[in-house]
C-alpha cells in the first residue's frame, strides 16, 4: 500500500514519527506536514500566497501552510502517485465532539476524503504524550483490517486512543461524537504597550459523554472510532424553512 501522512503538530512531532514507523511495515510512506504547529487551523486553505515544500533530513516534506494545504498539495501536484490511504496524526491531545470542527488533524483527513481517498485522523486522547506506541498499535489494527477487507468507497474516520499503556486499553468501539458546553470566556491581558490583548479561553466542559459517545469511550479507556460526514445540510429543517420563507 501507499500511504500519505500529515498532521497539525508539525513535521517534527513525535506522534508523526510513530505513525510513519508503524505504517512502513505495511507499505510505502510519504509524509507531507506543516513546518510548525498548526493546531486549530481547521479546514483552512492558503490562497493569498504561494506555498513551498521542502524536505527535512528524515525525508519528510514540510510545507509553510496548513494541514489542509499539505494534503491538497501532496495529492494534486507534489506526489507522483495517488495514495491508497491517508493518515493524519498521531495528534498530541484528543479530537472529540465539537473539537473536531476546529481540529487541523481532522481537517487533513477531511481533505483526503474530499479528494476521494480513504482517510483516518488519529489522536492520543491525553496531554502527557507518553503512549504514542498505544496509538500506533491501534493504527496497525486498522491497517490490517483494511488489508483483510478494503473499503468499498472512501471513508472519513476519526480515531481517539487513550494515553495509556497498551495492556491497559480495551477494545476499540464505534462511537458518535459527543458534545461540549459553550467555550469559556476569552482571557484578557495587556502587552508591553498597554494594549488589550485576548487569548482564546479554555474549551467548555463535556456535556454529552454518555454511552456510545467518543468522550464516554475514552473515559472507559477504550479507543474510539467515529465515522464522519461532510454534508452540513439540516435536512430536518428544509420543510420548516421553506414554509417560513414562502408564507
Amino acid at each position: 500500500m501507499k500511504f500519505l501522512l500529515s498532521n497539525d503538530d508539525g513535521y517534527a512531532a513525535p506522534g508523526l514519527a510513530m505513525l510513519a514507523q508503524t505504517l512502513r511495515r505495511y507499505g510505502e510512506v510519504v509524509v507531507v506536514a506543516p513546518e510548525r504547529d498548526r493546531s486549530g487551523a481547521s479546514n483552512s486553505l492558503t490562497l493569498d500566497r504561494p506555498l513551498t515544500a521542502r524536505r527535512a533530513d528524515n525525508g519528510f516534506y514540510f510545507v509553510d501552510g496548513t494541514p489542509t494545504d499539505c494534503v491538497h498539495l501532496a495529492v494534486t501536484g507534489l506526489l507522483d502517485f495517488r495514495p491508497d490511504m491517508i493518515f493524519s496524526g498521531i495528534n498530541n491531545g484528543p479530537n472529540m465532539g465539537d473539537d473536531t470542527l476546529y481540529s487541523g488533524t481532522v481537517a487533513a483527513a477531511t481533505e483526503g476524503f474530499m479528494l476521494g481517498i480513504p482517510s483516518i485522523a488519529v489522536s492520543l486522547a491525553g496531554h502527557s504524550g507518553k503512549h504514542f506506541a498505544s496509538a500506533g498499535k491501534v493504527v496497525a489494527q486498522l491497517v490490517e483490517r483494511c488489508l483483510e477487507q478494503p473499503f468499498a468507497q472512501p471513508v472519513l474516520l476519526n480515531v481517539n486512543v487513550p494515553d495509556a499503556p497498551p495492556e491497559q486499553i480495551g477494545e476499540m468501539q464505534v462511537t458518535r461524537l459527543g458534545r461540549r458546553h459553550a467555550a469559556q470566556p476569552v482571557i484578557k491581558s495587556q502587552n508591553p504597550r498597554g494594549e488589550t490583548i485576548y487569548w482564546v479561553g479554555p474549551v467548555g466542559a463535556v456535556q454529552d459523554a454518555g454511552a456510545g459517545t467518543d468522550f464516554g469511550c475514552i473515559a472507559a479507556n477504550q479507543p474510539s472510532l467515529t465515522p464522519l460526514m461532510l454534508d452540513l445540510t439540516a435536512y430536518g429543517q428544509l420543510d420548516r424553512i421553506s414554509t417560513w420563507l414562502h408564507r
